[in-house]
């Protein structure tokens, strides 16, 4: 089975949370702060395939209001079809 590549990257812009989820190959510390930046509209994303026009640091994002960076995998969904039929008989 294929490994997940979904990460869940959480974040706070000027005080405020925000979250967001990106499929990507690597992702750590560096990636993260980078994904925050671009998902708070500090650097354009990049092109598939492509490395980022302009790199964004720790302080660098800090000083334009991003700080509080976590990220995580995403969790696998497991389907279960015991539980689908129960919920399709539930009315759900």
């Amino acid at each position: 089975m294929k490994p997940i590549d979904l990460f869940v990257i959480e974040y706070r812009l000027h005080g405020k949370p925000k979250s967001f989820i990106i499929r990507t190959k690597l992702m750590n510390n560096t990636e993260a702060w980078q994904w925050a930046s671009c998902d708070a509209g500090l650097v354009p994303i990049p092109k598939p395939g492509r490395p980022p026009l302009k790199r964004f640091s720790k302080p660098m994002a800090e000083r334009f209001g991003v700080t509080d960076v976590r990220w995580r995998e995403s969790s696998a969904l497991t389907w279960d079809e015991e539980h689908s039929n129960d919920r399709e008989h539930s009315g759900l």
